[in-house]
């Protein structure tokens, strides 16, 4: 057994593509080794900003020896067959075996293919993987025809065994593998040898280069942490931050910065935004007011300063950026006061799509189906149609316009500055969400008014020129809107039937298809909360399946039923009853479903499924009426045992054509009581 250390050692590699590479490196590898008869214990990669690098341990000395046995042709099969098989073994005419078969005497080969030794393998697979590396974007570099993310350096390919150390032949475009990599561009220079991933990363640790991207991020994060609470602050937690700063660092040096007071005024997400998008910087805030006033950036080399002339020339730079987000923010303020009629203008010339026209033509859209909606969510007309006409208004600012990110948020700035009331300034921030299946919903209602808006337009929109999603592609993100919708109406249990409010928003969008859309993606919101995919096709197939509330509380309580044995054991009673109906009426050419009639039952039993019955399909109608679906199912679940007793005592044929005619009515009417809840046809097992 021996144990394998790659490192590819290149100029700085993007922090966006270091984890994925270093996945790739370790899948190619053992995947390749795996497929050349090389097997290992464990495998592991790890990633810097220079080096890719790569340990597997427990990998066998060589591949074993594989035997084949492989059937030929007939003994007297034609010449040109027999030596076909001969090239495609690679065999002669005296190493082959004749044998008894079924089909007569029949050649057989025995093929033996010897293991090879790990160092070929490793170099063969190594040499294919660093020539065809899957990088989303590469180059070359001098005269060389190697493509990689950035300039390739050197390669580091050891064997180690107890007895040696043994580097890998590997040679690409005039590099040369071999035992030696590199420390820190600064700080440690010089080359050194390795003979092992624990004498490796511990040299590099050494050498100021962290090998893990875990251990850089902790370090950051709890340095970063530490000087915060020194000063009574609190840094602001940004994981994907965190992640990327950890990727462009192989020796985090942590400092921390004051935000020049001129800027402080600026909105806490404008100076969060600016410091992440522009110089990587973390925000620190006072826990007190929720201002952010220091900043954390976070440095790759120790200086004799300890990092103050770093520190200084960030600040200036910071300064150069917040200046013009500063200018930016006053610029914005000065329209937004005067009632950000310029802006609400300027979207007229903003083009929305081809074929659905402007910006502001959509805003009028919106406008008209959000005063509509303003009823439904019990919100004020007057101040709803007012929030919509400027929600979109800040996508005209030159913060938005510098920041896309935070749009909606800037809006909520500008109405208050406009003399908006709060609710129509939240309206302006919160009528983007919810974007995914996780983040908030609004509960407001007049941005629950105008959120649903914005999506059923942006849905009935596009639906109207045909542009649906298709398979994986979805590119106006119609999928993302429709669970929007979902969840404003299920989250706030809103009563909005969705084919009347779909037609209102757009006649030519087909309003029956555009439900069916609906349905489906609500059926896999409801999968991910543990709703059986048949019950919800149970409940979609009732009346009122655009009422995605009462979709949904008929979809929990079918499901409870289900959960008992009782509910369990109704639906196989009555797919038996279901199953017996319409075999007859198939073979009789008739439809059972004129009543049944007491009077006509030869027993108790039978006599007992009428009683239950009436008495299930009062308390169904009752709370059907009410849209109490836990009782009515609860009533339906009561006969449950009336039907397993008919159908052990009770025959449906009979010799009198009357008393069988009864009893499939009967059965009719169990049909019709259990369908009146919801579709159970629908339900599987």
């Amino acid at each position: 057994m021996a144990d394998l250390l790659i490192e590819l050692f290149s100029e700085e590699i993007p922090a966006s593509l270091q984890s994925s590479a270093a996945d790739n490196l370790q899948k190619l590898m053992t995947n390749g080794m795996v497929e050349a008869g090389l097997t290992y214990a464990s495998a592991a990669a790890f990633h810097t900003p220079r080096r890719l690098t790569l340990t597997v341990e427990g990998l066998l000395d060589a591949s074993p020896t594989v035997f084949e046995e492989r059937k030929g042709p007939k003994v007297d099969a034609p010449e040109q067959a027999i030596q076909g098989f001969l090239r495609g073994t690679g065999l002669l005419m005296d190493d082959l075996e004749i044998r008894d078969d079924k089909k007569g005497r029949v050649y057989f080969a025995k093929i033996t293919k010897p293991g090879r030794p790990a160092t070929e393998i490793v170099s063969e697979v190594l040499e294919a993987i660093i020539c065809n590396f899957p990088w989303p974007k590469s180059m070359r570099w001098g005269s060389g025809s190697l493509r990689w993310v950035r300039p390739l350096h050197s390669i580091l390919c050891l064997l180690t065994s107890e007895s040696e150390c043994e580097v890998v032949a590997v040679e690409i475009d005039g590099i040369v593998a071999g035992n030696t990599t590199r420390g820190h561009r600064f700080m440690a220079p010089d080359a050194f040898i390795v003979k092992s991933f624990e004498d490796y990363e511990a040299k590099l640790k050494r050498a100021n280069v962290i090998l893990r991207a875990q251990e850089r991020s902790d370090l950051i994060w709890q340095d970063a942490t530490n000087q915060a609470f020194a000063l009574g602050l609190e840094v602001v937690a940004d994981p994907s931050l965190l992640n990327e700063v950890s990727g462009l660092v192989e020796w985090p040096v942590v400092l921390l910065g004051q935000i020049d007071d001129e800027f402080l005024g600026l909105p806490s997400e404008v100076l969060k935004t600016s410091m992440k998008e522009h110089q990587k910087f973390f925000s620190v805030s006072s826990p007190k007011s929720g201002d952010i006033e220091y900043f954390v950036t976070v440095a790759n080399i120790e200086t004799v300063d300890k990092g103050v002339t770093i520190l200084q020339g960030n600040q200036k730079v910071l300064s150069a950026r917040l200046a013009d987000a500063k200018f930016f923010w006053e610029n914005d303020l000065r329209e937004a006061k005067a009632g950000m009629v310029g802006w609400q203008a300027s979207l007229e010339n903003v083009t929305f799509h081809n074929k659905l026209g402007s910006q502001a033509k959509r805003i009028q859209r919106i406008t008209i189906l959000a005063r509509e909606l303003a009823i439904s969510v019990a919100a004020d007309p007057d101040m709803v149609e007012a929030a919509a006409r400027i929600v979109k208004a800040d996508l005209s600012s030159d913060m938005v316009y510098e920041f896309p990110e935070l749009q909606g948020r800037m809006g909520r700035y500008y109405a208050i500055e406009a003399g908006m009331c709060m609710d129509i300034a939240i309206a302006c921030e919160e009528h983007y969400s919810p974007l995914g299946p996780s983040d908030d919903v609004p509960s407001a209602p007049v941005s629950i008014a105008v959120a649903l808006a914005d999506k059923l337009d942006t849905l009935t929109s596009f639906w109207a020129i045909n542009e649906k999603p298709t398979g994986s592609k979805d590119p106006f993100a119609l999928r993302r809107a429709a669970l929007g919708v979902i969840r404003l109406i299920l989250e706030n249990d809103l009563t909005l039937p969705l084919l009347s409010v779909l037609g209102r928003a757009n006649k030519g969008a087909g309003a029956e298809d555009l439900l069916v859309f609906f349905q489906d993606r609500m059926k896999g919101y409801l999968r991910d909360r543990g709703i059986r995919y048949d019950v919800i096709d149970a409940c979609t197939a009732m009346p009122g399946n655009d009422d995605l509330t009462l979709l949904l509380k008929r979809a929990n309580a079918l499901q409870q039923v289900l959960a008992t044995d009782d509910g369990e054991n109704l639906i196989q009673g009555f797919k038996r009853a279901n199953n017996i109906l319409n075999q007859a009426e198939a073979k009789d050419g008739v439809e059972y479903s004129y009543g049944a009639d007491i009077k006509f039952s030869e027993s108790n039993i039978e006599k007992d499924l009428f009683t239950a019955l009436d008495s299930a399909e009062a308390k169904i109608k009752a709370t059907m009426a009410t849209q109490d679906f836990t009782t009515a199912m609860a009533a339906m679940a009561t006969l449950r045992g009336p039907i397993d007793a008919f159908f052990e005592a009770v025959k449906i044929n009979s010799d009198s054509e009357l008393i069988r005619r009864n009893r499939l009515n009967l059965l009719s009417r169990v049909k019709k009581t259990c369908l009146a809840v919801a579709d159970l046809t629908k339900l599987e097992g």
